[in-house]
Order: C-alpha cells, then sequence, then structure tokens
C-alpha cells in the first residue's frame, strides 16, 4: 500500500494552473474510472490540504487530482475586484475545464468551504458525471456569522501574521487572494449570495460535514443542504471548527473513506 504524487501544470478554461496527481497502489477494483478531485477553501491552495488527499486515496485505493483554482497557490494570479458569481464561474466554467483536460469522466468531488459550495454547484449541473459529494462546511448562503468571521479575519490580517502565513502558499499573490475573499464576500452586492435552486439538481450521494464550533457557519447550512438535495444525504457534525479534515482528521477520515466505499459498492450493485 502507498501512493504516489507528481505535479503537473494544466491549461484549463484560459488559465495556467498548478495540479498534482495521486495514484495509489492497488487501485480500488471498484473504481471503475473514478477519481477523487480535492476542492480547496477560499483561502486555500494543494498545501495547505497537507497529506490528507494522499491518506483518503490510500484508504479508498482511488486516484486523486489535488489543484490550485485561478489566484491561488502556484497558479496564475487573477485580478481584482472579483465578480459575485466566482463560485458559480468555477464550477460551470473552471471545474469542467479541469476535468476535461485531465480526462477525468467521473468523479467524487471532495470540496471545503468555498470549494464545497463548488461541488454542490458542478453536482447539479452534470449528474451524469459526479459519482459523489463530499462537503465540508460549504455555504449555500449568506450567514451574519459568516460576516463577522470574516470580519475579523480581515482584523487578524491587518494586526497579526496572517498575511505570513498565507504566503507561504501564495506567494506574492497573497493580498490578491485575501481581498479576492473577503471584499467580495463582504460586499453588499454578494449578501444576497444563495445557491439553494441548485440542490435539487444535486442527485448523487452527499456527505455534508461541519463543525460544531465552525466560525463561519451554523447546522442551517446543513440541514439547507440535507433538506433540498435529490440524493441521500448524510449529515456529520463533528466537535472541531471550520477545518474538520485538519481539526478532526481521524475522524473525518473515517467517515469519508467509509462514504466513499458505500458509494463503489453500490455502484458495484447497479452494475450487476
Amino acid at each position: 500500500m502507498g501512493v504516489s504524487r507528481n505535479s503537473f501544470p494544466i491549461d484549463a478554461a484560459g488559465h495556467r494552473l498548478h495540479a498534482e496527481r495521486i495514484e495509489p497502489r492497488p487501485v480500488s477494483p471498484g473504481a471503475d474510472g473514478t477519481t477523487l478531485v480535492f476542492l480547496h477553501e477560499g483561502l486555500g491552495s494543494i498545501g495547505q490540504w497537507r497529506d490528507f488527499p494522499s491518506r483518503l486515496s490510500e484508504r479508498t485505493g482511488l486516484p486523486a487530482l489535488v489543484y490550485d483554482r485561478w489566484g491561488y497557490g502556484k497558479s496564475e494570479a487573477f485580478s481584482l475586484p472579483r465578480a459575485t458569481g466566482y463560485l458559480h464561474d468555477e464550477a460551470l466554467i473552471g471545474l469542467p475545464a479541469v476535468l476535461e483536460a485531465c480526462r477525468i469522466g467521473r468523479a467524487i468531488l471532495v470540496g471545503h468551504s468555498d470549494g464545497g459550495s463548488i461541488a454542490l454547484i458542478h453536482a447539479s449541473r452534470h449528474p451524469g458525471g459526479v459519482r459523489a459529494v463530499i462537503t465540508e462546511a460549504a455555504h449555500v448562503f449568506v450567514e451574519e456569522v459568516t460576516l463577522a468571521g470574516i470580519r475579523e479575519a480581515v482584523e487578524a490580517y491587518a494586526k497579526t501574521d496572517l498575511g505570513k502565513r498565507l504566503a507561504r502558499y501564495h506567494g506574492d499573490k497573497t493580498d490578491l487572494v485575501f481581498r479576492g475573499w473577503a471584499d467580495t464576500w463582504l460586499s453588499p452586492a454578494f449578501r444576497d449570495w444563495n445557491i439553494e435552486d441548485c440542490l435539487p439538481g444535486v442527485r448523487c450521494p452527499v456527505l455534508i460535514i461541519q463543525g460544531i464550533d465552525d466560525p463561519y457557519g451554523t447546522p442551517a447550512q446543513v440541514q439547507a443542504i440535507a433538506r433540498q438535495i435529490a440524493g441521500r444525504a448524510e449529515p456529520l457534525m463533528v466537535r472541531c471548527g471550520h477545518t474538520p479534515h485538519a481539526e478532526a482528521r481521524d475522524e473525518v477520515l473515517e467517515a469519508m473513506a467509509r462514504f466513499i466505499r458505500n458509494c463503489l459498492e453500490e455502484g458495484e450493485k447497479v452494475r450487476r
């Protein structure tokens, strides 16, 4: 058992992106061409996932793709201001282009925060290509607690070493990454952002994970997803904050691996 990781560039939707492919040894016999695709948070990157994608790939026997979205990590920088529909753009333009460039026809999407919202939007429009979705701290509408948490982050960025810590991953793009996230979410135009209209189009199973002490969202997000998707919903509240895969790693790794194994087994039964 083990995995190999290889970095490579992607040209997708007119942008140069940085990606890593993870290959487990051996590949699960039930994989049927399925790849885990990791979608990072609004200040995230490949590096901030640390070894979690490798661990999940090894546990499930599925290959994985991890990539820096446009503007993040080692990918090409974006410009400001960001459009209020940037999550839809990533879900419906950016992600499909990445999947096509990497020749991924069937995916299990693993999305954290912004990445979780992107995963849900994408799955609602591409039901044939998405075998399952796992969200961590995904948002489907704007809550006041979210805005309060972002305002605290803005203060921390100004007064602490938060910027320096983010620069380890984003380099000279760090200010663009932070402002693109904070300024967009705090803008009056974003206050009515809502993707609940997409949820009935999500027909695959969804594991919905959120930290009990998440400073950026309440259980209302989980409840809204579970209530409105068309596929099977598995809500999971974990005793942690905004980053379950890091703060409650073992519990979350086991829950994701179990969910994925069940999805693969269900697919095998259907093929029989």
